[in-house]
């Protein structure tokens, strides 16, 4: 979500508005296809404004013995966390860099004798080590370039590089302290690393105008282990909030340098510490005696485990110790200036925004944008053909809230915020899809095509930008020479209710169907998914297309309104095939019951085969009854206030779906609290390789099976309790179905066969429903955090 206040009236050119979207160092990175990957859970907080706290990993790669350095690096996040902020631990894994590990890549850079090559990374070391595959641990210096990248503004480590013991003759000064002077972070220390020159340090710090703040009731300058230098820093602050204001600050007045922030370690390390400074001008002594101290920067971890021999391991007690209270402090300061920056991601650039060349009002054909190519192309060749499309509505939402219900006057602005957001179902399923597909393998990253149409306005390019940036394939989206982008804005009250909106979305339910038919020709998808914003005659083309070039149709209602609008391309349909025309469906309740009366409407409850299906089912008494048992359960395992599932019967729920399955083949109702219900039929080959067709009903499991001795038919009708969702933990609900929806399809590509058996079908419905509870945590429509789904499940 991008934020924008506006506090007065002025004109903005096409490219102005696109700029109000500033794009961070990140984002043109990965316009470039660096080989970064973002942790979902650090990208979900980057992108809403949440605390992050950058980590670096040589202490984990060379700073300590496996496994104290895995538990030491665990234990750190764990500090992160308890202060509200999201770890970043940074590194480099098989030639990627990574802003945020996952456990499995913690371990494996903590496990040295399972990976003796992970290499030092300093500035001089990245582009060799990326082009080279290598595992490495990040140093400060560049910890402090990937955080600064990302956007991180705080970042905790232990001790800070410096000016070495003779550096004035050797000039041996770590390229940590010149990256201070390029990259806006606080970085939160116990000062620098014992073992240097920590006057000469401080001196070098002061002429590159680094500020230097003691984080202490004292100006003292922390010395590592001990928490006197005997020098003394220019300032000092003791709370985390006006350390953030200090780098809030040099945010607001453009400056591109960050700030050390000295934080001693614990008192009651600081007897220990005098004795471990003992050990460390020994070890010192051993190196210049030994020509240790000019093997670069192979020293400083020679001078540690040596000081680790001399105090019997009391020196890593206490590096623990300092490591663990720094990030405490980094957390509750990136806590803080998370609420001074108001939820904004601070940026510091613009990115370069290319127009659509073309004629007014000229429309690209769907071949021209095949054959063209795309800026998804990799290595030169063009992405793989798509095992998902969807077809439907990609829209920007623009949302204004003023900043008092007392400003909305009559003929004139507010002050206020002004939010931009991605939205459209049809984008919000298509992100879902991508982002569940690509956890599951990096080859499913160009599975889903979504494919929709963009005006040639400024919108237009924010939206094929803003999909590149997320890693999704823009080759499905169609501009349109002179058309008007698909734009809902709307406007909230003070509290966040709806005052008023408009919504323009002419262009896709202008869209001609035939344009789908070339996409599905060129890539021959497993599924295509549909949306209602679609026209009555396009999805008639679309889903005649797909039922000639067997391709299974996936139809989402979007609105109650919208949802009759697939009844014209069933009708046009059903005498031509014995199954239904439409393979999946996910209605609400209401808009179940709004298909069910059109349907009765336009005369399709009457035809010869709508009465052929549902006399071949044969249900009778004991299904009756069975469905009778079911809707006496409660709805929810946990919470008994939501009653039971009387719904199914009294509000007629089960028959109106049972009497749509000669259209729909399987019926995913979404219920909201009530969880979801999921009606099927399978007929012929499918109904006999079914593992259905061994099963019987069964209410704790919450199904109902009927076999049909008549045709061989099996119905099945099962109920998912919804998953609980903490009271405070509500966001939004805007992308909640369509990630529910856009999961159930990456579960299908996945498995096509995935509803055939009780196992697959739970665990399908399952991530769909995990995806739909972390979007409603979300300000965005769908959650970055599914991008990791795949994984959480597999455990």
């Amino acid at each position: 979500m991008f934020r924008v206040s506006f506090r007065g009236r002025g004109t903005f050119t096409n490219q102005r508005l696109v700029s109000l979207r500033k794009a961070s160092s990140l984002s043109a990175a990965r316009e470039r296809q660096a080989p970064i990957d973002v942790h979902p859970e650090v990208e979900d907080a980057l992108a809403t404004g949440k605390p992050v706290v950058a980590l670096e990993s040589t202490i984990i790669t060379h700073g300590m013995p496996y496994p104290t350095s895995l538990e030491m690096a665990q234990s750190v996040e764990r500090i992160v966390r308890s202060t509200g902020s999201i770890p970043a631990t940074i590194a480099v894994i098989g030639g990627r860099i990574k802003i945020g590990l996952h456990p499995a890549e913690l371990e494996r850079l903590a496990d040295q004798r399972s990976n003796p090559t992970a290499v030092k990374l300093s500035r001089r070391d990245i582009a060799a080590a990326i082009a080279l595959k290598k595992d490495g641990g990040t140093t400060s210096c560049s910890t402090l370039i990937f955080a600064a990248l990302a956007g991180i503004k705080v970042f905790a480590t232990g001790g800070l590089g410096g000016v070495h013991r003779g550096g004035e003759n050797t000039m041996d000064v770590s390229a940590d302290l010149h990256e201070l002077t390029r990259c806006p972070v606080g970085l939160v220390s116990a000062g620098v690393k014992s073992v240097l020159d920590i006057r000469r340090t401080l001196e070098y710090l002061e002429t590159l105008g680094v500020p230097v703040v003691s984080y202490a009731e004292t100006y003292d300058f922390p010395a590592f282990y001990s928490g006197r230098s005997g020098l003394e820093s220019p300032w000092r602050v003791n709370d985390p909030r006006t350390a953030a204001h200090i780098l809030h600050t040099h945010w607001q007045l453009g400056m591109s340098n960050g700030a050390l922030f000295a934080v001693p370690i614990p008192a009651e390390y600081e007897a220990v510490g005098l004795i471990i400074q003992e050990a460390v001008e020994q070890a010192v002594r051993e190196s210049e005696e030994q020509n240790i101290s000019k093997l670069g920067k192979a020293v400083t971890p020679w001078l540690l485990n040596r000081v680790g021999e001399l105090t019997q391991g009391k020196s890593l007690a206490s590096n623990i110790v300092l490591v663990e209270n720094t990030a405490l402090v980094g957390g509750q300061i990136a806590a803080e200036y998370a609420k001074i920056a108001g939820g904004r991601h601070d940026q510091d650039q613009f990115y370069p925004v290319k127009g659509i060349q073309g004629k007014q009002n000229e429309l690209h054909s769907a071949s021209d944008i095949i054959s063209l190519g795309t800026t998804d192309d990799i290595k030169g060749r063009p992405p793989p053909n798509a095992s998902l499309i969807v077809v439907g509505c990609a829209a920007v939402d623009i949302t204004s809230q003023p900043l008092a219900d007392s400003d909305l006057g009559h003929q004139s602005t507010s002050p206020g915020n002004v939010s931009i957001s991605l939205g459209g179902v049809g984008r919000n399923i298509a992100e879902a899809a991508h982002r569940v597909l690509s956890s599951y393998s990096n080859e499913f990253s160009a599975a889903t095509l979504l494919v929709s149409l963009v005006g040639d306005d400024s919108f237009g390019r924010l939206l094929s930008e803003e999909t590149r940036m997320l890693g999704m394939r823009t080759d499905g989206l169609i501009p349109v020479h002179g058309g008007r982008s698909s734009v809902c804005s709307l406007l909230l009250d003070r509290s966040g209710g709806l005052r008023a909106g408009v919504a323009d979305m002419d262009l896709v339910r202008n869209m001609d169907g035939y344009m789908a038919h070339e996409f599905i020709l060129a890539h021959k998808p497993k599924l295509l998914a549909v949306d209602g914003n679609l026209s009555p005659d396009t999805l008639k083309v679309v889903v005649s297309e797909c039922l000639r070039n067997g391709v299974n149709v996936f139809f989402e209602p979007t609105s109650v309104v919208k949802s009759a609008s697939i009844l014209p391309a069933i009708a046009g349909n059903l005498d031509k095939l014995e199954c239904p025309p439409i393979a999946f469906a996910s209605p609400n309740l209401l808009e179940l019951a709004h298909v069910y009366q059109q349907a009765q409407i336009l005369n399709l409850t009457s035809h010869d085969r709508w009465w052929q299906v549902l006399d071949g089912l044969a249900l009778g008494s004991k299904f009756r009854t069975d469905l009778d048992l079911l809707s006496r359960r409660d709805a929810s395992n946990h919470d008994t206030s939501r009653g039971n599932l009387a719904f199914l019967v009294d509000k007629g729920i089960a028959q109106m779906a049972i009497n749509l399955l000669p259209f729909f083949r399987h019926l995913v109702i979404k219920c909201g609290e009530m969880g979801v219900i999921v009606v099927m039929r399978f007929t012929g080959d499918d109904a006999a390789e079914s593992s259905w067709s061994t099963e019987s009903t069964n209410h704790h499991r919450r199904y109902v099976v009927s076999h049909s001795s008549t045709s061989g038919d099996i119905v099945v009708l099962q109920h998912f309790p919804a998953m609980q969702l903490p009271s405070d933990a509500l966001v939004n609900t805007t992308g909640a179905g369509d990630s529910l929806v856009g999961a159930l399809l990456a579960a299908l590509v996945q498995s096509p066969k995935a509803f055939h058996s009780a196992i697959s079908l739970e665990r399908a419905i399952d991530i769909a429903q995990h995806a739909a509870l972390l979007s409603l945590q979300s300000p965005l429509a769908v959650s970055p955090l599914l991008s990791s789904l795949h994984g959480q499940h597999s455990h």
